[in-house]
């Protein structure tokens, strides 16, 4: 089975990139994050003729997360227990979708962004983080073998390396020391990024201005976490450099790994 996650900024724009990746990549699940519309906005046509089933989370034109493959998703989960919420009534955003593919559990998250580390974005990012570690840790507590990944755009550049300079980042987010700290509670509770130990170097995001992605002024900060069971049996993983090329792409590239 291939399984990848997609940040694709906005899937009413770059619907068709995305149908035709998929089926050139033969991809089984895709996780999307940024999908940007409500279920009825979804384009659900070009999907459902290349032979895809599509389930969704999105409350309007931001955020937004989704799954599309080709088997039906099972036991579909829209957020996490205790999920927080933002702004004056702490309504959730639309930012996490679990669902079963065959015998993987797996889930689509859009970590929030932080903003600067002043804003209360980034309060609200750090709290999020610890509940999402606290839910994963009663899904492992209650069955510890189970094939479990957390799949998405978390927001977090965990090494230095994973940004192009990290001069340029003093005192800003994605890198800083708390970000991290939540990054690595994952693997503290039996997660681990399955994609670095076969990819050591590479970045997921460029953004659009300043010619970031010719100069290849990138960051790494989309992953695919994966518990013990789900971990032994990736066998092959891509970072899909080539799909940030071409017309109107999405600012993130797919990541895939291949499962036995």
């Amino acid at each position: 089975m291939r399984i990848a996650t997609h940040n694709v900024n906005s899937i009413r724009t770059r619907v068709s990139r995305v149908v035709d990746w998929m089926v050139r990549a033969d991809i089984d699940v895709l996780a999307m994050q940024e999908i940007k519309c409500k279920p009825e906005q979804f384009p659900m046509q070009p999907f459902t003729d290349a032979g895809y089933h599509v389930v969704l989370h999105g409350l309007n034109q931001w955020n937004g997360v989704a799954f599309v493959s080709k088997i039906p998703a099972e036991d579909v989960e829209i957020g996490f227990a205790d999920m927080p919420g933002f702004g004056p009534e702490l309504a959730q955003e639309a930012r996490a979708i679990g669902a079963t593919f065959n015998d993987l559990r797996l889930w689509s998250l859009y970590i929030p962004n932080g903003r600067t580390l002043d804003d209360p974005h980034y309060q609200y990012k750090l709290n999020w983080l610890d509940r999402l570690a606290a839910a994963s840790a009663e899904w492992l507590e209650h069955d510890p073998n189970q094939a479990l990944a957390l799949m998405g755009d978390f927001n977090i550049a965990p090494l230095d390396t994973d940004v192009w300079d990290i001069d340029d980042f003093i005192g800003s987010t994605h890198v800083s020391q708390a970000e991290r700290d939540a990054f690595e509670a994952f693997e503290q509770i039996g997660l681990t990024d399955v994609v670095r130990p076969l990819i050591p170097d590479g970045y997921t995001y460029w953004d659009y201005q300043q010619l970031r992605f010719p100069k290849n002024e990138g960051m790494r900060i989309d992953f695919i976490l994966g518990s013990e069971a789900f971990a032994e049996r990736v066998t092959a993983a891509e970072i899909v450099r080539d799909e940030r090329k071409g017309e109107g792409p999405s600012d993130h590239v797919p990541v895939v790994v291949d499962i036995d």
